[in-house]
C-alpha cells in the first residue's frame, strides 16, 4: 500500500500544474504573479516592447493623500493609474488549491474600477490626489510601444513632498553666459534641494553633460544614449578588426588576439555612469576643450546621491566660434610682392596668398627670393583642397611651376635659421626678413624656364685696359634679354657685392651700360660676352648682369669687381 501511495504522489507531481489547476473550482482563473509597489522606495521596472506591466498597491487606513511619480528613461511610455473599490471585504484566507495572489482575490469580489489618471510622454510626471476608500486596490499600468526600456516608480503616502526626487526651480532653463572658440559658460537657477553645509558633503549636486546630438529629458536617457554610442563604436572597431584579420592566421596569433576580444565584450556589457564635465553645487559651469565651429548640446541634472534619483533642467545648445583664419592676399598678374616674414621658426604665423592664372591652360610660374643669406622659408602650394608641392626657399632664386588647378593657395612660413645666425630674443627687428615673390601666367609653356648653368661673371685680365673691361657669362637656349649695370666704389671698400633683391628698374639710369638679346641652343656653348668701355683708369668698378624675362623675377648674376689698369 505504501508503494501504491508513493506512485500516485509521483504521478501527481510530474503531471504538471494542470493537475493542480484541475482541483480548483471552474469559475476561478489563475493570473500571472503579482508585483506589489512598495512605499517610499524607488522601484525600477523593465518594460518589454508592446507588453503592459501592472503594479499593485494599497494605502494605509490613515492615509488621505497619495502621489505616484513615474520617471521614463529614453523613450516615451504610456502609464495610467486606476483604483478598484469593493463592496464586500474579501476573505482573509483563500482556498489553498487556487494559489491566488491578493489582487486576484480582490478581482473575484463585486466592485468597480475607475481610471483616475493617465499620461503619455518621456518626461518625469507625478500624480497627486486624495485616497479612495480603505478597501481599495490601486493598479498602475505601464507600457512602451517603441522599444524595451526602463522606468522608475516611486509611491508616497500622505501630504507634503516625497523628497525622493530633487526639486527644480520655477525657471528650469539653462542659460548661456558666454561662447568662445573652445569653451562655453552656462548658468541656471539654483535648486532648493541643493543645500551646502560646511561640515558634510551635500546629498544633492549638479551634473552637466555635453554631447553633439540632442538634449536629454532625464539622466537615464543620457546613460542609455552614451551606452548605445559606446556599443556602436565597439561594434565598428570589432568589425574593422575582423576585416583586417588574416584568414590563414596561426594558432599563436589567434591565442594573442583572444584577450582583446574578451575585453571588448566585457566592456560592452559593463556600463558606467556618464562623465559629468561639471559636478559641483554651484549653479555655473564653464565647459572647455571644445572644437571650434561645432554645435554642442548641454544638459544639467540635479542628482540625489542618497536615493539615486535626479531631475533634469531644460537643456540648451550653442555653437562655438570659428577659428581665426589668416587673411588671404590676392596676387595680381606679374606683381612683384614684398613680404615681411617673422624669422622665429616657432611662430605660428603663416602668410597666405591666392593666385588665379589666366588662359585656358591655367598654368603659372611662382618665383621667390629671400633677401637674407641665412634665412629660409617653406613655400606650400595647394589647389582643390590638396597640397600640390612644398619647397624650401633660400638665398637662391626658386621657381615653382603651378599646374593642376584653376586657383592656387600659396602659404609661406619661416624655417629655423642656420647656425651662423644668432637672433637676440629682445631684438624684434632682426627677427624679421623680407622675401620677394612674383606670380605670372604661363600661356604656352609646359614647364619652368631653364636657369643658366652658372651665375658667375668672368672677366679677362689680358683684355683689361685703362678704360675698358671684357666680361663673359653663361646664357640659356631661350632668347632672352641681358642687361649690364656698373657702379664705381672706393678702392678700400669692403662691401663690393650688390644687394640681390634690388630690381634693375630701381637702380639709377646712369648705371645701366647696355642690354642685349642672346640665344644658343647648345647649353655648353651658351656663352656671351660684352666689352664695357668709357671707364676711368685705376678705378674699382662693380658689374652686375640681369637676365630679364618676360615673366618671372629677373635673375641676377653674382657681382663682379674689376679694377682698370693705371697705365696702358
Amino acid at each position: 500500500m505504501a508503494f501504491s501511495w508513493c506512485l500516485c504522489l509521483a504521478v501527481a507531481l510530474f503531471s504538471g500544474p494542470g493537475t493542480i489547476h484541475a482541483l480548483a473550482p471552474e469559475n476561478e482563473v489563475t493570473l500571472h504573479p503579482t508585483t506589489w509597489l512598495s512605499e517610499n522606495r524607488v522601484t525600477p521596472v523593465h518594460l518589454p516592447k508592446g507588453r503592459a506591466r501592472r503594479l499593485y498597491f494599497t494605502l494605509k487606513k490613515k492615509a488621505d493623500l497619495l502621489s505616484v511619480t513615474v520617471s521614463p528613461c529614453a523613450v516615451p511610455i504610456e502609464w495610467n493609474l486606476a483604483v478598484r473599490t469593493l463592496k464586500d471585504k474579501p476573505p482573509k484566507k483563500a482556498h489553498w488549491s487556487s494559489k491566488k495572489s491578493m489582487p486576484e482575490v480582490w478581482w473575484k469580489g463585486s466592485g468597480r474600477e475607475v481610471r483616475i489618471y493617465s499620461y503619455t510622454g518621456n518626461a518625469v510626471d507625478t500624480y497627486t490626489g486624495p485616497a479612495y476608500t480603505p478597501a481599495s486596490i490601486y493598479i498602475l499600468r505601464l507600457k512602451s510601444n517603441e522599444q524595451d526600456t526602463q522606468v522608475s516608480v516611486y509611491l508616497h503616502e500622505g501630504p507634503g513632498p516625497s523628497g525622493a526626487f530633487p526639486e527644480l526651480p520655477s525657471d528650469p532653463r539653462v542659460h548661456t553666459l558666454g561662447v568662445g572658440m573652445t569653451s562655453v559658460t552656462l548658468n541656471w537657477a539654483p535648486s532648493s534641494s541643493v543645500v551646502v553645509k560646511d561640515d558634510h558633503r551635500p546629498h544633492h549636486e549638479y551634473c552637466v553633460l555635453v554631447n553633439h546630438k540632442h538634449n536629454y529629458r532625464s539622466l537615464c536617457a543620457a546613460r542609455e544614449g552614451i551606452r548605445k554610442e559606446i556599443q556602436s563604436v565597439q561594434k565598428r572597431q570589432r568589425r574593422d578588426k575582423q576585416s583586417k584579420e588574416i584568414v590563414w592566421a596561426t594558432l599563436k596569433d589567434w591565442w594573442w588576439r583572444q584577450p582583446d576580444t574578451i575585453k571588448n565584450r566585457e566592456s560592452s556589457d559593463k556600463f558606467e555612469d556618464p562623465g559629468c564635465v561639471c559636478r559641483d553645487v554651484e549653479s555655473v559651469c564653464t565647459v572647455s576643450d571644445l572644437l571650434p565651429d561645432t554645435q554642442y548640446y548641454f544638459d544639467v541634472f540635479v542628482v540625489d546621491r542618497v536615493n539615486g534619483t535626479s531631475a533634469a533642467y531644460t537643456g540648451t545648445f550653442a555653437r562655438t566660434h570659428e577659428e581665426a583664419r589668416p587673411a588671404v592676399t590676392t596676387l595680381r598678374e606679374n606683381q612683384v610682392k614684398w613680404v615681411t616674414i617673422s624669422g622665429d621658426a616657432s611662430s605660428l604665423q603663416v602668410d597666405q596668398f591666392r593666385f588665379k592664372p589666366r588662359g585656358w591652360q591655367q598654368n603659372g610660374l611662382l618665383t621667390l627670393h629671400t633677401c637674407n643669406g641665412t634665412s629660409k622659408v617653406r613655400a606650400t602650394v595647394s589647389g582643390k583642397g590638396q597640397i600640390l608641392t612644398s619647397q624650401e626657399v633660400g638665398h637662391q632664386l626658386a621657381q615653382i611651376w603651378l599646374h593642376g588647378a584653376s586657383s592656387y593657395l600659396i602659404q609661406l612660413q619661416a624655417l629655423a635659421p642656420g647656425p651662423s645666425l644668432t637672433i637676440p630674443k629682445g631684438d624684434s627687428g632682426k627677427s624679421k626678413f623680407c622675401l620677394k615673390m612674383q606670380a605670372s601666367s604661363a600661356y604656352h609653356r609646359r614647364a619652368v624656364p631653364v636657369f643658366p648653368t652658372t651665375l658667375q661673371i668672368k672677366s679677362f685680365n689680358k683684355l683689361r685696359t685703362c678704360n675698358s673691361v671684357t666680361l663673359a657669362w653663361m646664357g640659356t637656349e631661350e632668347r632672352s634679354l641681358y642687361c649690364v649695370y656698373r657702379r664705381q666704389i672706393p678702392l678700400n671698400s669692403k662691401h663690393t657685392s650688390t644687394d640681390r633683391c634690388i630690381d634693375p628698374e630701381s637702380r639709377p639710369a646712369n648705371e645701366r651700360v647696355l642690354c642685349k638679346y642672346f640665344q644658343e641652343l647648345n647649353p655648353r656653348r651658351a656663352v656671351t660676352t660684352a666689352v664695357i668701355g668709357e671707364l676711368e683708369p685705376g678705378l674699382l668698378y662693380v658689374f652686375d648682369v640681369y637676365l630679364m624675362r618676360r615673366w618671372g623675377l629677373p635673375i641676377k648674376y653674382h657681382s663682379k669687381t674689376v679694377r682698370t689698369r693705371n697705365e696702358c
